[in-house]
């Protein structure tokens, strides 16, 4: 109220083009911050919380509005330097503007934020995120878009919001085997057999090993592409330490990363990675986790957990990541996998660990497998369910089935809070109490999160 007892006018809506100054209290995971004028909320890359920046209005809708940041006018304690030179423009990242200690507190608390909002777990407690001591040169696979649009070809990461591409020839986020291939393969443009296999293909699609030191190429094409197999013994000789190249083509759809059919062009179409002294087997289209030293820090983090040994069921299980984990510590296994190629790669690394009387790998739908009647008595028999599922989460079927088998005990590895938390609050619905809740920063300098999550049968 003002002192002559009249309210103040409301400020009007803002309209596109103007200008204004802005102060803003959240942050989402797309990088955006959130601010508030004139009834709408605004959203806009480069502010973080706590800041006050000038902004332009870009776009305005019935109930939010999105600008362009102008100028950071109160910077918070916790900004930070980017220092990756593309860093508001590629994708790929949304937090190097953010300090990494405050980037796992902000972690922590967007999934305590959706637990309780989303997942109505109003006393639940969320532990404190465990990071990276190194948050960079982590991510094992990246895949480039080729442009097409160049002359020559070249290739890159979308940009933001966009299926624009930016231009890229190095990359602090991807391990240093990567980057430098990523180095090579810019050079390697010059030769007019790689110019003609990038004329005609979608991505570039490569994998490290931390393990070995060594990469493998996947080429997307359209078609089984013969200008892919004149530039394979070309990439091999300039990518050092490249393993081999593969043609991967007939996609499934036109935003298809990876075809459905595979083939070796040069070298081997996989390498070795070890994690946790288990050894595996990936392609460069692997169903893998992209960040190794993460993954480490999950066994360790699960190993008091598996004493004594008992029988699981690892639901989405890929290539066999965590059910070889947790054989290897002497637990019986079922695997559910829908990929049929990551099932033929997990049965394959089980062999290779000499683990394949403790695991059994089998192929479907994990939605179309729980509803099933010959599962169910193998669901009744688990003494624990892991879910590792998508980042759509769990089908409400299979989590209903896992319920009505009364299973002991849930470990919940998801990588979206929102569909943890919708999930959580089906499964406590239905019997289950949540119990810890331990988030992982297997993605720094992005917006996302993994989480693990117990739940217990009441």
């Amino acid at each position: 109220m003002t002192t002559s007892g009249i309210a103040p006018s409301p400020s009007p809506a803002p309209r596109k083009g103007a200008e204004l100054e802005l102060a803003f209290t959240d942050l989402l995971a797309n990088g955006q911050g959130v601010g508030r004028s004139g009834g709408l909320v605004i959203f806009c890359f480069g502010p973080l919380p706590g800041e006050t920046a000038r902004v332009r209005i870009t776009q305005v809708k019935a109930r939010y509005a999105v600008a362009e940041a102008l100028a950071i006018l109160q910077e918070s304690p916790a900004r930070a330097k980017p220092f990756c030179p593309v860093f508001g423009t590629c994708g790929g990242c949304q937090l190097q503007h953010l300090a990494y200690s405050a980037q796992l507190e902000w972690k922590r608390n967007t999934v305590l934020a959706a637990l309780q909002r989303i997942g109505g777990h109003a006393n639940v407690e969320v532990n404190a995120t465990i990071g990276m001591e190194n948050p960079c040169s982590y991510r094992n696979k990246m895949s480039l878009v080729v442009d097409r649009v160049q002359d020559p070809a070249g290739f890159g990461f979308y940009r933001q919001r966009s299926h624009a591409v930016v231009p890229i020839d190095a990359c602090p986020i991807v391990t240093t085997k990567l980057d430098d291939d990523l180095r090579a393969l810019h050079a390697a443009r010059a030769n007019s057999a790689v110019a003609a296999m990038l004329r005609g293909a979608r991505h570039l699609v490569a994998r490290s090993s931390n393990a070995t030191g060594t990469s493998v190429l996947t080429i997307t094409s359209a078609q089984d592409s013969a200008d892919a197999r004149r530039a394979a013994p070309v990439l091999m000789r300039d990518l050092r330490g490249l393993a081999g190249v593969t043609n991967s083509f007939d996609l499934s759809n036109a935003n298809a990363i990876i075809g459905r059919h595979h083939r070796l062009l040069a070298g081997d179409a996989e390498i070795e990675e070890e994690i946790g002294g288990v050894r595996y087997r990936v392609s460069a289209g692997s169903f893998f986790q992209v960040n190794v030293a993460v993954v480490a820090k999950i066994f360790e983090y699960l190993v008091a957990r598996l004493t004594p040994p008992r029988r699981i069921v690892d639901l989405y299980c890929g290539v066999g990541t965590f059910s070889l984990f947790f054989a290897k510590h002497g637990w019986s296994v079922v695997g559910v996998e829908e990929n049929a190629r990551a099932i033929d790669e997990a049965q394959a690394n089980a062999r290779r660990n000499g683990l394949e009387a403790l695991v059994r790998f089998t192929k479907g739908s994990v939605e179309d497998l729980t509803g099933a009647p010959a599962f169910q008595s193998v669901l009744r028999a688990a003494e624990l369910v892991f879910l590792d599922p998508p980042r759509k989460g769990c089908d409400e079927a299979a989590l209903r089935a896992i319920a009505e088998a009364h299973v002991p005990t849930l470990w919940y590895l998801s990588c979206d809070p929102a569909t943890l938390a919708r999930d959580s609050k089906f499964l406590v619905a239905n019997g289950y109490r949540l119990g810890t809740v331990q988030p992982f920063d297997m993605f720094p300098q992005t917006g996302h999160v993994e989480t693990f999550a117990e739940l217990e049968y009441r």
